[in-house]
């Protein structure tokens, strides 16, 4: 039996920013002790900014099934995603499926 999936294989090769592997990785995973938080930026990194888009709708099921972490992991990583203002969430309602927006503030640095 195949599992139907609601998000968009990706294009490859994927356009990856240098800073997300050499700063973010690096940041996240020593500074915040959460390699989770790296893997669910860069799975919505790559739904959103690498495949051309604003956003992604994508539920906690479908990340934890994509990252390989567990949904409980998923809500930690995304809880220090937000705090650190890397990523932003809109709801439609309260129990509707998040909209979430990959932010890049390093891009917004450069002049």
């Amino acid at each position: 039996m195949t599992t139907k999936r609601s998000f968009t294989k990706l294009a490859l090769p994927l356009k990856l920013e240098q800073y997300v592997v050499e700063v973010l990785l690096r940041d996240l995973v020593g500074h915040d002790h959460s390699p989770a938080a790296f893997l669910v930026y860069f799975s919505l990194y790559a739904l959103t900014y690498a495949a051309g888009r604003r956003s992604v709708r994508v539920s906690l099921k479908q990340v934890a099934e994509r990252t390989g972490l567990s949904k409980s992991a998923v809500q930690a990583a995304l809880r220090i995603l937000l705090r650190r203002q890397l990523i932003r969430t809109q709801h439609a309602t309260r129990t509707a499926v998040p909209e979430y927006f990959v932010q890049r503030p390093w891009a917004r640095q450069r002049t």
